[in-house]
């Protein structure tokens, strides 16, 4: 992942996630100075201290950052969406965001780059989508938008909006969910198949937002590769990379009862496309995922 980026002092909220641990990681390679944001009184110069809820932010120990990323916030797909769970995946982001939205407003770093999610465009079927598209209007195309209003609160700072699809790393997430279905020959299709998987490995998801951080875009950009496939294809590349069968599709009503409200964003279809990125000039190393599953399998 090379960087072209000169040194700068970058704050990561969210920093002991899947995404936020390759991010520090990367960055502080490349050297960087990185700051993790924490919930308790920091203990080192490498922290700074927070509270989401309540929301204050060390300013003094923010002062001076050229970047912040905000990626905190709770796991859509850790558990059962309750109406409580509900709240939190909401407000977790809602309260976060705004918290160092301004904050950011206030140290104003040469940019804010705030999470969000291709949960913004809802249920999009076979029509391909890119990011001037409007909002879907199912439970987390509401919590992105809400999500997205709460960076606007950065003021004139340069923020942009990374709305990301399905992240590829072996360590979690929803392929690290699969792999042990499919060592064990028990992979297959989720319902019909024919649902849109938008989707990015870590890899290049790491390197867009570096991109990002050197760029002079603003606004909301998808982080997903140029070529979207269908869950049907997703499963038969990874059965194909793992040398395995893929003859064990999980049917629809079976997902809707283990996962709850979750399953729609399985079964739901979304095609996305980067166009914010691949105009920008960023070339994704694995756009294809054939390729990039065979690279994250091995």
């Amino acid at each position: 992942m090379a960087s072209k980026l000169p040194p700068q002092r970058v704050a990561v909220t969210g920093a002991s996630g899947l995404i936020g641990t390759a991010l520090v990681g990367h960055l502080r390679s490349e050297g960087h100075t990185v700051q993790r944001f924490v919930r308790r009184p920091a203990k080192s110069a490498d922290e700074i201290s927070w509270d989401p809820i309540s929301g204050k932010v060390d300013l003094a120990a923010l002062e001076g950052v050229d970047s912040v990323i905000h990626l905190a916030g709770a796991g859509v797909g850790d558990k059962r969406w309750t109406k409580k769970y509900r709240e939190e995946i909401l407000n977790s982001r809602l309260l976060g965001t705004t918290a160092i939205a301004t904050a950011v407003a206030q140290v104003k770093p040469a940019s804010f780059i705030s999470a969000s999610a291709i949960g913004w465009y809802g249920e999009t079927g076979n029509r391909a989508v890119v990011e001037s598209d409007r909002a879907g209007d199912d439970f987390l195309a509401v919590v992105c938008r809400e999500w997205e209003a709460a960076a606007d609160l950065a003021g004139d700072v340069r923020t942009v909006k990374i709305r990301t699809g399905l992240v590829l790393d072996p360590t979690g997430g929803a392929l690290g969910r699969m792999l042990p279905l499919f060592r064990l020959g028990l992979g297959g299709k989720l319902g019909n198949g024919k649902q849109w998987w938008s989707w990015i490995t870590m890899h290049d998801h790491i390197r867009a937002i570096c991109h990002l951080m050197e760029s002079t875009i603003s606004g909301p950009v998808n982080l997903t590769s140029p070529n979207p496939v269908t869950n049907q294809e997703f499963t038969a590349a990874l059965a194909r990379a793992m040398h395995r069968p893929a003859l064990f599709p999980a049917p629809a009503f079976a997902l809707k009862i283990a996962l709850g409200g979750f399953s729609t964003e399985i079964l739901g279809s979304k095609k996305v496309l980067p166009e914010v990125l691949s105009t920008d000039g960023f070339n994704f190393d694995y756009p294809h995922v054939s390729k990039a599953l065979e690279l994250l399998v091995q």
